[in-house]
Formats: structure tokens, C-alpha cells, sequence
């Protein structure tokens, strides 16, 4: 009999109607009511820790949610958070850089219907990160309709379906129907002991380019941040020409700020060396981010600023995989 913890933290799955919309009012005992437990492989806790939409969200809520988890680590062998759909990937993320080395299944679900709807996902939802969360198998994973996704590899596509979240970059783990589960990527085993680390810094930035970008903005930003991520266009480029946004961001690097490059495309990452727009911007001490989706870059260079306040090591930290966040470059390249 495995002993889970669920906490909960609001979103739709714990949301009423009220007169302003949809809010989040249910307690963790109210949310797990809903859910038939007799008779599985399981004895089931709950605490709420917070009732937020998850709109809301703060990186000092990520800390909460590591904490709790953290301070009852050895009482339980797994645990399920309860979430909001809308930044449950960026909380994913959080936690497997804040939790390394978990010899223990954190999962974190959510639903896109309230649970006392007729037509809600959530009970299937809860069922299943129940059902898995009882699994030997190690990190953090969001279970979402019935798949299981690495923690720093989810992405909300959907604002309504059921299917809401995708997998970026990586295999899924694995796909539960009813309480069987199927493999498809073979789990890694933590090595070490766990280790926890909620050091972070929230003063980062994530700018999307779009044509007609102003060079200006980087003044404005230059002054409020220690980090800024660039989402380019493609493979990593940056306007030089027109507009050109390549001074600014030298100007950036030089005042000792962290710039991260990544792309606005979902799938296969950034690639500087391809073309001119992005030799360009590398030849500037930038953070590559492979093929990291922002869900996971956002938190990451959070956690990593609350390390360090050495530029050259918080591109170390960001460059070196983390909990699967990202795939090692084989040296592909086109023949010209």
C-alpha cells in the first residue's frame, strides 16, 4: 500500500461558478471527494496549500509547492499536485530544477472542467496521476488525458480540449488507460542524493520579437531585469538590419546581464550557426537553449540567477541538461 499526498493549489479543477466567472474555491477534501479510492493500492492524504487560478501564479509559490513537498518528502512515496492548466508547465519545470535527484514520482495534473461539472476531465485526470503517482519511477511528470510528460518537456497547446498538453522535444513516458500504463521511454535513475534548492531570482524577462521590434525596448528592460530570453525568429535570428537589435543586446551583455536565445518555434529548438541572423547574435557571450521549450527556460534561469550572480557560470548552469530539459546537439549540419 503506497502512501500519496496530494496538495492542492486551485485552478479550474477546484473552481465554481461565482458572478465575475469561474474561481477557485474548493478545499483539497472537497476536490478528493469526488474521487473513488476504496479499493486501490493506495492511502491518500491531502492539503491545500493555496486556492489560486493559476494565472496567478508567482515564482514564490513554486517555492511553497517545493517546500511542502520537500518537508514531507520521506513520509510518502509519491505525490500529486493539483493545478491550473494555464502555468502548470512552468510549475512542472520549477520543481525539477528546485527537487533533483526525487527517487520518488511528483505529478502534477489539473483539468480544463471544473471537477463538479458534468462534463469534467478532472476526475479521470486525478485518477490517473493517483494511479501513477504509486509507480517506481523518479522526477516530476504532468498527467494530462491520459499521458504522462517529463516535467520539463510539457506544453499547454489547447485552451478548451481535453488533450491540452503536449510533450516538446521528447518522448512521452508513457500513456495510462483506465490503470494500465505503457511505457514508451525508458526512465532514467537518479543519481545522488536529493537535492533542494529553491534559490530564485524572479527579474527576468521573456520578449517576444516580432517585425518591427523596437532597439529601445532593451533601455526599458535593461534597468528592471538580470535576465532576458529572446524568443527569435526560426533557428535563432535576430534583425540586424532596419531595426537592428544587435547594439542593444551587446549593450545588455556588457551591463552583465543574462540573454538567452531561444526560438518562437515549438519543435527542434535553436540552431545559431545556420544562418547569418543568428552568427551574428553568437558572437556575444549569449545562452544557447537548445531545444528547451520557454516553459522550462523561464524557470531555469530564474533558479539559475539565484545561484549566481557570474554571467559566465549562469550560462554553464543554463547550458548543462537538467532533468531531461534538453537534447545534447549531435553536430548535425547542412552540406551547403
Amino acid at each position: 500500500m503506497k502512501n500519496i499526498l496530494l496538495l492542492a493549489t486551485g485552478g479550474t479543477i477546484a473552481s465554481v461558478p461565482s458572478e465575475e466567472g469561474l474561481t477557485p474555491k474548493l478545499t483539497a477534501q472537497e476536490l478528493t471527494s469526488y474521487i473513488t479510492i476504496e479499493n486501490q493500492p493506495y492511502h491518500l492524504d491531502s492539503q491545500i496549500l493555496m486556492n489560486i487560478d493559476s494565472t496567478n501564479m508567482q515564482p514564490e509559490h513554486w517555492r511553497d509547492i517545493a517546500e511542502a513537498i520537500y518537508e514531507q518528502y520521506d513520509r510518502y512515496d509519491g505525490f500529486v499536485v493539483t493545478h491550473g492548466t494555464d502555468t502548470m508547465a512552468y510549475t512542472a519545470a520549477a520543481l525539477s530544477y528546485m527537487l533533483q535527484n526525487v527517487n520518488k514520482p511528483i505529478v502534477l495534473t489539473g483539468s480544463q472542467v471544473p471537477i463538479g461539472f458534468p462534463k469534467t476531465d478532472a476526475k479521470k485526470n486525478i485518477h490517473d496521476a493517483l494511479r501513477f503517482a504509486c509507480e517506481d519511477v523518479s522526477g516530476v511528470f504532468v498527467v494530462f488525458d491520459g499521458r504522462v510528460i517529463l516535467g520539463t518537456r510539457a506544453v499547454k497547446m489547447r485552451t478548451k480540449s481535453y488533450d491540452a498538453f503536449e510533450s516538446i522535444n521528447h518522448p512521452y513516458v508513457a500513456y495510462i488507460h483506465h490503470d494500465r500504463i505503457n511505457y514508451q521511454y525508458e526512465l532514467p535513475k537518479p543519481s545522488g542524493e536529493l537535492q533542494f534548492d529553491t534559490s530564485l531570482c524572479p527579474d527576468v524577462f521573456l520578449l517576444k520579437l516580432h517585425p518591427g521590434t523596437k532597439p529601445e525596448i532593451f533601455d526599458y528592460i535593461r534597468h528592471l531585469y538580470r535576465g532576458v530570453i529572446i524568443e527569435s525568429f526560426g533557428s535563432g535570428g535576430v534583425p540586424f538590419q532596419g531595426r537592428n537589435l544587435l547594439p542593444k543586446i551587446k549593450e545588455l551583455i556588457d551591463d552583465g546581464k543574462a540573454v538567452v536565445i531561444t526560438t518562437q518555434c515549438l519543435e527542434e529548438g535553436e540552431d545559431l550557426t545556420l544562418y547569418e541572423v543568428g552568427r551574428k547574435v553568437a558572437q556575444n557571450t549569449v545562452i544557447l537553449s537548445g531545444d528547451m521549450n520557454t516553459e522550462a527556460i523561464v524557470p531555469k534561469l530564474m533558479w539559475a540567477l539565484g545561484k549566481t550572480t557570474n554571467v559566465l557560470d549562469v550560462k554553464k548552469i543554463m547550458e548543462t541538461p537538467i532533468a531531461n530539459d534538453m537534447t545534447e546537439k549531435e553536430g548535425e549540419s547542412w552540406d551547403a
